[in-house]
């Protein structure tokens, strides 16, 4: 069974998309704004590149990857070669990017643990707030990689869902503050 991995910027009250993500927002760039650019704090960005063997988005996290991953060969080099699932019930094979590689539609989160069950290594998720709230709902997502910002945001969205369901136990696995504040939390699920 390939292990999900949903790895995400959070600011401290749990926003990880917008607001801030769109141009022209108050808090538009706030993963890098007002705050020191510390090397080391993102040393989990470049593992996550090195250990991931396939890539899942939603269709918005797509749609905003697209246009500009495959283009930064130097930044992303394993990322732009690797295989890619979207979720999506919309997207048609039209509307993917040539230039991005493997990449196919997935229709369903039974889609999703259905390529769990598959032979590989570890999916990485970026960005798709909805679909990892979603995947972590059904029980799919096997670990979180968070850096916490020490921000308040208050509007946008938010990593976990509100619904009513059994409590989930984690496993912190991984932990590391930094000198501009920012703090690296791994978390296993425990099952």
């Amino acid at each position: 069974m390939r292990t999900l991995i949903s790895t995400h910027f959070m600011s401290l009250d749990g926003v990880v998309e917008a607001p801030g993500g769109e141009p022209g927002h108050r808090s538009s760039g706030w993963t890098f704004a007002d705050l020191p650019f510390v090397e080391d704090a993102y040393e989990i960005k470049g593992r996550e590149q090195e250990e991931a063997t396939a890539m899942l988005l939603g269709r918005l996290s797509y749609e905003a990857f697209a246009p500009i991953w495959p283009s930064m060969t130097a930044e992303f080099p394993r990322y732009n070669a690797m295989p890619k699932y979207i979720v999506s019930t919309t997207l048609g094979d039209d509307d993917l990017v040539e230039n991005w590689g493997e990449t196919t539609i997935l229709r369903s989160i039974a889609d999703v643990a259905a390529l769990k069950e598959t032979e590989g290594g570890p999916i990485s998720i970026h960005g798709s707030a909805t679909l990892v709230r979603d995947l972590t709902d059904a029980g799919l997502v096997d670990r979180f990689h968070l850096l916490v910002f020490p921000l308040l945001l208050g509007a946008g969205k938010r990593l976990f869902s509100e619904s009513d369901k059994p409590k989930q136990m984690l496993r912190l696995t991984e932990s590391q503050g930094y000198r501009n504040g920012i703090q690296k939390l791994v978390y296993d699920v425990v099952r």
